[in-house]
């Protein structure tokens, strides 16, 4: 029996709410299996990876130990490291490629990269699924699968069945591919719609105070001036409500520049609380912008400005593009939302980590950030869930200044 599996995943943040989907075809184009499921946040690797694996367990499951399978994908990575051409650098893909590689050893399997256009059915299972668990919900789909010539029930020989909660499992120790080709078995999600109904790891994110940068509408990045007065005035108001009720903050972290230090400090004076610093928080580095307005810019470098404002992977000169921004504070995002589980965090930083803060949590693109207005000592909330939705609870709200 031959057989076509196209597989992807995907991770709206990278890291970030992830899922998998994954098609089994016969040689003629015909649907014969589905699968798809969220992980939760990881990143794109590892959803291809989980979108591989269930697919070769489909394969199986459809046609036993031997079919001949052909694998498309449009992940280079994913494919030229299951064909052997390139080197598996990262750790945490190694367990998830071992075993996708074992499943491959019971087919004969062949490995095509496809563009992304002619990997559409995958990628729509990987949405669904991303999508369902925003919604509190499983996915629910797929074809149902001729009976096995091997077997009619249970993994097929010789492949583990994965205790809930590792990759792979759905949660009742059966095999994931075979689960979601017949049907999802639902499980209760820990946020129902947009109602939390389970602990969420709140972040309170409160951008620091006025500086002199900001009275002259200067950029600043690296920089780090003090606070003004009028700044200090501002994380006070900002640190006298956040120390009554309703918030209840277990813990500070800022980012290393001394304006959002100074700012967290005010906080924690009032609260008994110590401040953690994380350097994944500090503001975008605007290179040879640093410290002129916006017009002086415009004069000395319109071109260079005219491609940074519209188009987010640009750098300023020798600084840093919102990109490459976006990557550290996801990964400090993610740090603190492992540390910190199920607690509420006041994270004091800069305009634009805050931006790719909200940006992520309302799966915006990053050219959102230009559409995006926050004053100083605003502060915005987000709830992340458990099961991976992200809820904008409150944006730029600046109720204690007035």
């Amino acid at each position: 029996m031959n057989l076509v599996v196209e597989a992807d995943g995907g991770s709206r943040g990278n890291p970030g709410p992830a899922g998998y989907g994954a098609v089994v075809k016969d040689a003629d184009g015909q649907v014969l299996a589905e699968a798809a499921d969220a992980l939760g946040i990881t990143t794109n690797n590892v959803a291809e990876y989980q979108g591989l694996i269930a697919g070769l367990r489909s394969a199986l499951e459809l046609a036993g130990d031997g079919a001949t399978v052909e694998v498309r994908m449009d992940s280079k990575l994913v494919i030229e490291q299951m064909a052997g051409r390139w080197k598996i650098k990262n750790e945490g893909l190694r367990p998830l490629a071992t075993e996708a590689r074992d499943l491959a050893r019971r087919l004969r399997v062949t490995w095509k990269w496809i563009p992304r256009e002619r990997n559409r059915d995958a990628d729509r299972l990987a949405n669904e699924a991303m999508d369902a668990a925003a919604r509190g919900t499983t996915w629910q789909g797929g074809t149902s699968p001729p009976a096995s010539p091997r077997t009619t029930s249970g993994p097929p020989p010789g492949a583990s069945a994965l205790p809930s909660g590792e990759p792979g499992s759905i949660g009742d120790g059966t095999s994931a591919g075979q689960a979601r080709v017949v049907a999802e078995k639902p499980r209760a999600a820990s946020a129902s719609g947009w109602t939390a109904a389970s602990a969420a790891t709140s972040f309170l994110l409160l951008r620091h105070g006025e500086t002199p940068f900001s009275i002259d509408r200067r950029f600043s990045g690296t920089g780090d001036p003090e606070l003004t007065a009028t700044g200090l005035a501002q994380a006070d108001a900002a640190a006298a409500r956040l120390s009554r009720a309703p918030y209840a903050i277990d813990v500070i972290v800022s980012s290393p520049l001394r304006r959002a230090r100074q700012t967290a400090e005010a906080v924690a004076a009032r609260t008994g609380l110590k401040v953690a610093v994380e350097d994944g928080l500090r503001e975008v580095d605007f290179g040879a912008w640093e410290g002129h307005t916006f017009t002086e810019i415009q004069r000395a470098w319109p071109d260079e400005l005219a491609a940074w404002l519209a188009d987010p992977s640009v750098t300023p000169p020798g600084g840093e593009s919102f990109d490459q921004a976006a990557v550290r504070v996801q990964q400090a995002r993610d740090r603190l939302l492992l540390d910190h589980q199920g607690k509420t965090v006041l994270v004091v930083s800069h305009v634009s980590p805050i931006k790719l803060l909200l940006s992520s949590a309302l799966l915006a693109p990053l050219a959102a950030l230009y559409r995006m207005h926050l004053d100083l000592a605003a502060l915005s909330v987000i709830d992340y869930f458990p099961d991976g939705p992200q809820l904008v609870r409150t944006f730029n709200d600046t109720a204690h200044l007035r």
